[in-house]
């Protein structure tokens, strides 16, 4: 294979339009013909199987109604909406409806606790939130303490605390007038997962979604292509559903499949074969548990992949080499956080990959390895990832956030133009980047500053490993590890020479040396 990067990093140059709206270059744009109108944006199905499929036209025309609706219950610009859905086609409606008010929207986990609900809600002083059965049992006790929530919208929900979706809709016009925005005003108020910190609200404008459409498109082996139909493990409010599947495939006028609840691997199998699905964006670890579940997936399956992307732990070398083998795919993984988007990744068809390596920097995005000081390190040398608010020709990187909520502070600032991560990593002569661990899950074992990713990489090369933890141990002479085992499969599916050796029970601790020797930092 030819390697493209040095060409591809190079000249690449951003262009970012004064005026933008993502709900303009996602939705309503595709509408301006009848024969866009009519093209697929999602294909949904629900937990009873119940199957629809839903047009570009059919989003604009209930976005539409939804902003309508919204308007007279007296959102303004500026106002946040929390929007707490599942994967469902009435998210997408939300988030248009929403963006064309000129409003921010709030993503928020269906997931959370309530208590965790009400912390948001009230942070980010959300007016309007709008939910469905998934999350309303801890949604709904959370907005009573919310004196700033004029209203919350149900979907398919009997309550008497909400407003009934449908009955909001039908009362309003199919016609609406976007509000103009400019690519540097906000759109989103999405929170950090908060590891080793408080979470922090991250205000993300318009232009972000430009931002990331460099990684998109490489990760995903130049998307589109004739026949691309995007599918993503991920709650289409996190930061990873969001950038790496659901906005970029809706800017290239592509289709997404949206499924509820989250199905197991073989029904997640039978999803991608069902609508002949060509592009995944999963975790690592959703990823590692489709592959573990499913030893040869590829000839039980009439599967249309042609490419795959890996993020929120490193890949590693041997997860990277079991989906080469049983996809017939090599995973691109990428690099991305809240705040900047996803910068770093592989890009399979373009340039080499090396397993294990995070990547290279994405075109568009400057990257760097610093010491403690900020100052560069050497090829080879451990150090913290920062990212440049400029790229390497001198102009503004859209991906970067425009500020935390509230004004907090940035963490770990070097200088007024680059974002310290505070993930280390390494970065070889060829400008591949090695990941270590993040700053604040390092531990000290001795006079070893240890990194736990690796141990726990190799703890989950076990084929009877779900996941795992590697802690020190509270004399800080050693490591211990947690891990989760699978469910042991059936005899007659278990192949004889895959035979492994026990593994410890589940919630057994793994005491001792790691399986790797300790990563320095």
């Amino acid at each position: 294979m030819e390697d493209q990067y040095q060409a591809l990093y190079t000249t690449f140059r951003w262009w970012v339009p004064q005026r933008l709206n993502i709900a303009d270059v996602c939705c309503r744009r595709w509408t301006v013909s009848s024969a866009d109108a009519r093209r697929i944006a999602i294909y949904a199905e629900d937990a009873e199987g119940r199957r629809e499929i839903w047009t570009y036209g059919r989003l604009q025309e209930y976005a539409n109604r939804l902003s309508n609706g919204l308007r007279r219950m007296g959102v303004q610009r500026g106002d946040r909406v929390a929007i707490v859905l599942p994967q469902r086609p009435e998210a997408v409606v939300a988030y248009i409806a929403v963006f064309q008010l000129g409003a921010i929207s709030v993503p928020l986990s269906v997931a959370l606790t309530a208590q965790t609900y009400e912390q948001r809600l009230r942070d980010s002083e959300a007016r309007i939130a709008i939910v469905d059965g998934t999350a309303a049992p801890a949604l709904l006790p959370a907005t009573e303490h919310c004196p700033l929530l004029r209203q919350t919208v149900g979907i398919d929900l009997e309550d008497e605390r909400v407003l009934s979706w449908r009955t909001l809709l039908a009362r309003q016009e199919s016609a609406f007038e976007m509000h103009p925005t400019s690519s540097s005003d906000p759109a989103l108020l999405l929170y950090t997962a908060g590891a080793g910190s408080l979470p922090k609200g991250v205000v993300l404008p318009h232009a972000t979604l430009i931002g990331n459409l460099p990684g998109f498109v490489a990760s995903q082996n130049w998307f589109p292509q004739p026949g691309d139909v995007m599918w993503t493990a991920s709650e289409w409010g996190s930061p990873h559903g969001l950038f790496a599947a659901v906005l970029p495939s809706l800017y290239f006028g592509q289709p997404l499949v949206a499924v509820r609840p989250p199905p197991d691997p073989h029904a997640t199998f039978c999803l991608l074969e069902r609508y002949r699905v060509t592009n995944l964006a999963l975790t690592t670890r959703d990823l590692r548990r489709l592959l573990k579940a499913e030893q040869r997936p590829a000839e039980r399956y009439r599967l249309a992949l042609r490419a795959v992307t890996a993020t929120d732990t490193a890949l590693g070398r041997a997860l990277f080499e079991r989906c080469k083998q049983a996809l017939g795919i090599e995973p691109n993984e990428i690099y991305s956080q809240v705040e900047i988007g996803t910068v770093i990744g592989q890009s399979c068809e373009k340039w080499p990959v090396r397993p294990g390596s995070m990547g290279r920097p994405y075109p568009g995005h400057q990257i760097a390895i610093v010491d403690a000081l900020g100052r560069p390190v050497s090829a080879g040398e451990h150090g913290e990832i920062v990212v440049n608010r400029y790229d390497i020709h001198g102009h503004p990187d859209p991906s970067f956030f425009s500020g935390y909520w509230r004004g907090e502070e940035t963490g770990r600032p070097v200088s007024g133009t680059w974002h310290r991560t505070g993930d280390l990593a390494r970065m070889d002569e060829d400008g591949y980047l090695w990941y270590v661990g993040r700053l604040d899950e390092m531990f000290q074992i001795g006079n070893r500053l240890v990194a736990p990713g690796p141990i726990e990489d190799c703890l989950n090369r076990h084929p009877a490993v779900a996941d795992s933890v590697a802690v020190p141990m509270p004399d800080g002479a050693g490591i211990k590890a947690y891990v989760v085992v699978l469910p042991a499969p059936p005899a007659a599916e278990a192949a004889p020479d895959e035979a492994q050796p026990p593994a410890p029970a589940q919630g057994e601790e793994a005491s001792g040396e790691p399986a790797t020797a300790p990563t320095e930092a």
